[in-house]
């Protein structure tokens, strides 16, 4: 299975045809207004145009409601949602019934024992990312730019794909790809000169750089 690279909060018709053009499997557009990285949804239809079929697109909400996920839908057109807050499985199984989409519930890690509700969720999504929980006094559950221990997930066996997030650059994906064995790989913050602000060159090299990794890890 080839490595899945997805470039979340995407903001831009710049940035975004980066992305795009660099070879990006996913691109992940922010609806949740804390996030520095939030878009209104004019900026999701204008970017959903640029994006057209050239790569899955990923919409990451927040435990939104009917309503919010509606208008998501009716302007970005998303493949997949990805689920970023305390969504329990129920609710997770409502919105992929609901919605008819492709669902990824995103779940923190930290410890062991984090783990222990993965099947809960396994026989639902299509995918799981794992991203480094937050601190408790933080505003949003991710683009922290924050690392978990990735041997948490050393011999993962799980019956469907999973990406890993969490403080992702250019200089420790290929030590993430080698430890997790993951089918995909998610960055935010770490192709940023600022928060929210993505860097076209900082895109290039991580998606380059993440290519050449799964070709090493492959051997």
């Amino acid at each position: 299975m080839s490595l899945s690279v997805k470039i979340c909060g995407l903001s831009t018709r710049e940035t975004l045809e980066a992305a795009l053009s660099a070879g990006a499997d996913m691109v992940g557009f922010v609806f949740f207004p804390p996030s520095p990285r939030h878009i209104s949804l004019k900026t999701a239809r204008e970017l959903a145009t640029v994006s057209g079929r050239r790569a899955q697109k990923v919409a990451l909400t927040v435990d939104a409601d009917d309503a919010t996920l509606a208008g998501i839908i009716d302007a970005l057109e998303p493949d997949i949602l990805q689920l970023h807050g305390h969504e329990t499985p129920a609710r997770v199984a409502y919105v992929k019934r609901k919605f008819s989409r492709e669902v990824m519930k995103a779940l923190p890690v930290e410890r062991a024992d984090d783990l222990k509700i993965l099947p809960d969720y396994v026989s639902i999504c299509e995918r799981i990312l794992f991203d480094a929980r937050p601190p408790k006094a933080a505003t949003r559950p991710g683009g922290l730019g924050t690392v978990f221990d990735w041997r948490l997930l050393e011999n993962l066996d799980l019956r469907l794909p999973f990406l890993v997030s969490g403080g992702l650059t250019a200089d420790n994906v290929a030590q993430a790809v080698r430890i997790t064995r993951a089918s995909g790989i998610d960055v935010s913050s770490g192709v940023e000169r600022a928060p929210g602000i993505k860097d076209v060159e900082m895109i290039r090299t991580f998606i380059r750089i993440a290519r050449a990794s799964e070709e090493l890890t492959a051997r």
